[in-house]
């Protein structure tokens, strides 16, 4: 590990002040993800700004709504009465997601900000764009059983690991941020992540220095919840593909470098297409890197029986 410099901030102000202040800053919390890639040499802060101890794990009521704190643990929001009783789908991603251990550490903002779980980001001895841009994607002709099969490009083939995320995609929830600037800003958690195009380093459109301070979700939607995973084995593994069902809203996730709204699914179950017809529709431009082609019928096969399972639910 590197030499790094730490601080606690005591505000949210005082924390996107001295990350946009001091190069190479990075903000920490829960420390899940980042902790593990500073030792392994692939994220090389010079500064900490601690922010796990700022007052933003709330979890409160915002109009017919629900405001979750940034800061709040993956824990704390799977076990919070309001969310198991009104977002479903929320809690069963969540429970969904890294042991109890991980959970009881995990931050919200952290849950969306972590990085891929590719084996070609995490071997520095390989060609990763994410890790080192222009040195290539070894895992375009490698092991890429992992890969993504929708929204890809010839720079990167990653995949997003968060089910938190998807689930948030699913339900219209909102970020909300505070710039270096002071300027608060909210925007839909549908556009935080980016797709890879020619700039795979970049996960997010954050601007630097910028911290999130909650995630705000709108009334729940009529209809039913589902959260569905598929993967190698019920522990201590990542996902294959994975499927969140909200209302008439439909979200994939480990599929793509994002979080995956299925707008062209939904458009055909409102056109009074079946689930399996409106998840091919969604899937008709899905493309494999070869060992991953089965990714392709898992994800079909899963939504469908997602959606099938969430308007069961809903009667």
């Amino acid at each position: 590990m590197r030499p790094f410099t730490y601080e606690r901030a005591a505000t949210p102000e005082a924390a996107v002040k001295a990350a946009a202040e001091t190069p190479g800053a990075r903000f920490i919390a829960g420390g899940t993800n980042l902790l593990d890639l500073m030792k392994l040499d692939i994220e090389r802060p010079a500064h900490l700004v601690d922010v796990s101890r700022l007052p933003l794990a709330r979890i409160e009521a915002e109009g017919e709504g629900l405001r979750i704190g940034a800061a709040a643990t993956n824990s704390q929001v799977a076990a919070d009465v309001e969310v198991r009783a009104r977002y479903p789908v929320l809690a069963q991603s969540i429970l969904a997601g890294g042991s109890p251990q991980l959970r009881n550490k995990a931050s919200v903002a952290g849950n969306l900000l972590q990085r891929t779980r590719c084996a070609y980001f995490y071997d520095t001895t390989k060609p990763c764009n994410k890790r080192e841009p222009g040195s290539g994607c070894g895992a375009l002709e490698g092991l890429n059983r992992n890969a993504a099969i929708l929204g890809q490009s010839h720079a990167c083939i990653a995949t997003h690991p968060s089910d938190m995320a998807v689930a948030l995609v699913a339900l219209a929830a909102e970020v909300e941020t505070l710039t270096p600037s002071g300027e608060a800003r909210r925007f839909p958690l549908a556009e935080l992540h980016r797709l890879p195009g020619e700039r795979p380093e970049l996960d997010t459109r954050l601007i630097p220095g910028e911290l999130i301070t909650a995630v705000v979700l709108p009334p729940p939607p009529a209809g039913g919840q589902v959260y569905r995973k598929a993967r190698d084995r019920a522990s201590y593994a990542g996902g294959l593909a994975s499927v969140a069902v909200a209302g008439d809203r439909l979200a994939l996730g480990m599929v793509a470098h994002k979080p995956w709204r299925a707008t062209q699914a939904e458009a055909a179950l409102k056109a009074g297409a079946s689930a399996a017809e409106a998840v091919g529709e969604e899937l008709k431009e899905a493309a494999a890197t070869g060992r991953n082609d089965f990714k392709v019928t898992l994800t079909a096969r899963l939504a469908s029986a997602a959606i099938s399972e969430a308007k069961g639910s809903a009667t």
